[in-house]
């Protein structure tokens, strides 16, 4: 197995370069806890294990140990695709909080992704909702918008908004307000199989370095070996989507508005652009002209193509780390000459960078989840208890938990995380985290508007599947994504 560093001067240079342009263009930050400039993965290394944090007494100063109260909270929990270990985290999470705060009644429900946005806003409508939730970084805004939250800052729970990644604290901002606090924040990698390649014709060590080539290499290996190259997903109201099809459009210089540049200003819309209907044209040619992802791409998620890829039927994809957790969980599960099988497409599991478009770019989602109070007109019982709100937020936002809730996939919402001795544990025990934590400075965070989810979770995913079934061209399917963006915005 070839473990991927990708600490050279080259990468440095161009993290650096990418990350002041795309987190650091906001006045929040100050001076947070990491030097942002230097970020690299030999950074990243340098600083874990070197600071200590006790999670209690810190919580101790927002809501005292022996507070006495009654607390509702939904949050987005562990789902199919997760690997045993998270859903371990999780488990000690609540058994640590109920122990750390004895005498408060917590009554806590997990949803999953694809559920907890619709089933909370019935909540709303119902006005009962739970008095905090922790919601996927797309709803943050839509519900600040609508009045539903009650301001929040890390302030409020014993930290600094710069123990915060900028980019992350603009999702949960709203004119000028901000209304949650990050709670883990997502880059992914893209992930091939050697062996595959090899067997393809394809060099085994590298991945494809362009989109293009992600066209190129997944009619290789489907004409080839007759398998899917490329586990694309276009499923509707599937947050897999998005997170996928983004980094693509994003690459070839498209946009939804010019949420990819440093600054942007939400004013035009771009989905029509002849940049978006490359990336889209991209998609079509692997799916209808080429027939070599899965045919089953208009309803799959990601958790669709972990199967695939262990039975060694697909080629590349685009994941988490976590997804060597959950391959090392499906070979366990295996038995006979299925055991074997997985093992081997283990041991040629590789992780890279995602693909850059034609002129250079790469991209990846910003992604994360945030956590917020409710107001308590909306709450069942029309009552929240603050105190116990704050108490588990400051305990799911503190170093240790942000990262520990992260630990196989994602990255600690709060950056003392990276400093804690749980960080260096990780960086040796999870394969491949390097590389994702490589992508953070390409990271681009869904628009910050309220109409976000609409856009990423409808619209989007209509748009692949209105080219993808032929209903539309793909001039017609982008132009008319373009056209439902623009009305959904009031007439931009």
């Amino acid at each position: 197995m070839t473990r991927i560093t990708l600490g050279s001067a080259v990468l440095r240079g161009t993290v650096v370069t990418v990350l002041m342009a795309s987190l650091m263009s906001t006045s929040a930050l100050g001076a947070p806890p990491v030097d942002l400039s230097k970020w690299s993965p030999e950074y990243v290394r340098s600083i874990a294990g070197t600071q200590n944090f006790d999670t209690a007494a810190d919580c101790a100063k927002v809501t005292p140990l022996d507070y006495k109260g009654r607390l509702t909270f939904w949050y987005q929990g562990v789902f199919e695709g997760d690997p045993d270990l998270l859903r371990q985290y999780y488990k000690d999470f609540f058994d640590t909080f109920r122990k750390t705060y004895p005498n408060i009644q917590l009554e806590e429900q997990a949803l999953t992704y694809n559920d907890l946005l619709d089933k909370f806003r019935t909540a709303l409508l119902g006005n009962a909702a739970p008095m905090a939730v922790r919601l996927q970084i797309l709803g943050g805004t839509e519900f600040a918008s609508k009045g539903y939250l009650e301001p929040l800052k890390p302030e409020d729970v014993g930290y600094s908004t710069d123990d915060f990644w900028p980019g992350a604290m603009k999702a949960v901002t709203w004119e000028g307000v901000p209304y949650g606090i990050p709670t883990n924040n997502e880059t992914m990698a893209f992930i091939w199989n050697a062996d595959i390649f090899k067997r393809a014709g394809l060099d085994p060590d590298k991945p494809p370095a362009t989109w293009d080539d992600v066209v190129k290499y997944s009619k290789q290996i489907h004409d080839k070996l007759g398998i899917a190259g490329y586990g694309l997903v276009a499923r509707k109201n599937a947050g897999n989507t998005p997170y996928r099809f983004m980094p693509q459009l994003w690459a070839y210089g498209g946009g939804v508005f010019d949420e990819a540049t440093a600054n942007p200003t939400y004013e035009e819309v771009e989905l029509d652009s002849p940049q978006s209907k490359a990336a889209l044209q991209a998609s079509y040619d692997m799916y209808v002209r080429d027939k070599s992802v899965p045919v089953s791409a208009l309803t799959n998620q990601q958790a669709d193509n972990q199967p695939l890829f262990v039975a060694g039927q697909l080629g590349m994809m685009i994941s988490h780390p976590s997804d060597y957790d959950v391959m090392l969980d499906l070979q366990k599960k295996a038995t006979g000459t299925d055991k074997d099988k997985a093992q081997t497409v283990i041991d040629n599991m590789r992780y890279g960078l995602i693909p850059t478009g034609p002129d250079g770019k790469r991209a990846v989602v910003f992604g994360g989840s945030n956590i917020h109070i409710l107001k308590p007109e909306y709450v069942e019982g029309g009552k929240v208890d603050e105190p116990a709100a704050k108490a588990i937020i400051c305990m799911w936002t503190s170093p240790e938990w942000s990262l520990k809730m992260a630990y196989a996939g994602s990255n600690p919402g709060n950056l003392n995380g990276f400093k804690t001795k749980w960080m260096k544990e990780r960086l040796d025990n999870i394969e491949f985290l390097d590389v994702t934590t490589s992508m953070l400075p390409y990271g681009i965070p869904f628009p910050a508007l309220p109409q976000a989810p609409e856009i990423m979770n409808i619209i989007v995913p209509d748009m692949l599947q209105n080219a993808l079934t032929g209903a539309m061209t793909v001039d017609q399917a982008a132009d008319d994504a373009a056209k439902r963006v623009k009305e959904l915005m009031g007439g931009l």
